[in-house]
């Protein structure tokens, strides 16, 4: 009887100092499955410190390793894709490689993997060492997505995920740019599972999340996965243009019946800066949508592969 193939995908941006702890973890995770031959894709998504050579020297002492170098950091999303597009096998794992995804959770999924579920999704309860603002920005951020989205995105669930042959497949087929996985990874359907788990806070580095960068990645959820902003500047321009019909029918009734003709500049000057303000946001709004279209439209890759280990040939994702 065949084995069955279980491929765990990390992506590595700057983590030399956490790196060889996340490896042995996911070791011992790893060496607890019985029945599956496991493959590891680790990709490096343009390190500029010892990563990539710590990575190289993995792979020379284990042979189930295979590494992807990206040319250049293309973002978290991006390197994701990047060992999606190299998986294969009967069951995904895709995890980040800080261990604030614990490798040790793989078994739990696994087995709900093996109950017949095509999705199993890892659901942070707690965060080790987060502060409120940092867990009051993530509670926000998921009521926003679920609120504008009509794929529901359970809070908590991040890339840390299981997926079948069959939901892989389907993800692959999703060929947008500005990519939101946990949101792409609700949207296929199939039957899915989920199992808790407290994180640790992160062990070595620094977060790569920066606010700005955490600003950018939900500005990606929310145009990819809802219309309902542009939709909402049209209803609010509608609002607006009616309370400016209404106050200038409040002049006249002024002017014709009470002979008060309210002049001076501080009223329209207020109208005028309110409503072009107003117009300035939403015209912001539309070109956001417009941008995406047109870096789809142009239709360059997702990431480029510079070097592989073992090697093999160049790629890219269309």
């Amino acid at each position: 009887m065949t084995r069955q193939t279980l491929c765990v995908i990390a992506p590595f941006y700057n983590e030399e100092r956490s790196l060889d702890a996340f490896y042995a973890e996911l070791r011992v995770a790893l060496a607890g499955l019985d029945g599956l031959e496991v493959r590891l894709i680790f990709v490096d998504d343009g390190s500029t410190d010892g990563t990539l050579a710590k990575l190289r020297n993995i792979v020379s002492l284990d042979p189930r390793v295979e590494v992807l170098s990206l040319s250049r950091n293309f973002g978290h999303q991006a390197a994701l894709s990047a060992g999606l597009d190299a998986a294969s096998g009967d069951a995904i794992v895709m995890l980040d490689s800080d261990l604030q995804h614990p490798p040790s959770l793989i078994p739990a999924m696994v087995a709900c993997w093996r109950q017949g579920n095509d999705i199993v999704s890892a659901i942070r309860v707690s965060t080790g060492g987060a502060g409120w603002l940092k867990r009051a920005s993530a509670r926000a951020f998921y009521w926003l997505i679920n609120r504008l989205s009509d794929t529901a995105i359970v809070p908590g669930a991040a890339d840390f995920v299981l997926l079948s042959a069959v939901a892989h497949h389907a993800l692959l087929a999703m060929p947008e740019r500005h990519r939101f996985l946990r949101g792409m990874v609700s949207w296929i359907g199939f039957r899915r599972s989920f199992v808790e788990y407290h994180a640790s806070p992160r062990s070595a580095g620094d977060t790569k999340y920066t606010w700005p960068r955490m600003f950018r990645f939900a500005l990606d959820a929310v145009f990819s996965f809802s219309t309902v902003p542009i939709r909402l500047a049209s209803r609010i321009g509608a609002l607006i243009a009616c309370a400016g019909v209404l106050y200038f029918a409040f002049v006249l009734w002024r002017y014709f019946f009470n002979g008060d003709f309210v002049q001076g500049w501080a009223s329209l000057i207020s109208v005028l800066l309110i409503v072009g303000g107003t117009q300035l946001v939403f015209i912001g709004l539309i070109g956001e949508y417009l941008a995406r279209t047109y870096e789809e439209a142009k239709r360059r890759p997702i990431y480029l592969v510079r070097e592989r280990w073992p090697a093999g040939p160049s790629a890219e994702r269309d």
